[in-house]
């Protein structure tokens, strides 16, 4: 009669250990494996974007000259 009582639990334990950790493990481990293989897919398409365009190049502003001399008042 314990035996059967012992295996029960045994049989027990073991389920509430498959179902509450062991599958729950493996589907956020999917699950981050799948986000990560998509943040990768985006980061390379933005680089190969960025390697793709020109760079526009710098226009200086006509207002900034050399020897412009910019007054500021001091605040006390």
């Amino acid at each position: 009669m314990i035996r059967y009582l012992l295996f029960g639990l045994l049989i027990y334990f073991l389920y509430r250990f498959i179902f509450n950790f062991i599958i729950p493990v493996t589907r956020a481990t999917r699950e981050m494996r799948s986000k990560m293989t998509e943040f990768q897919n985006r980061m390379q398409e933005q680089q190969h974007g960025f390697a793709t365009q020109r760079p526009e190049p710098v226009k200086e502003s006509p207002k900034a000259k050399e020897g412009d001399y910019i007054d500021f008042e001091e605040v006390k």
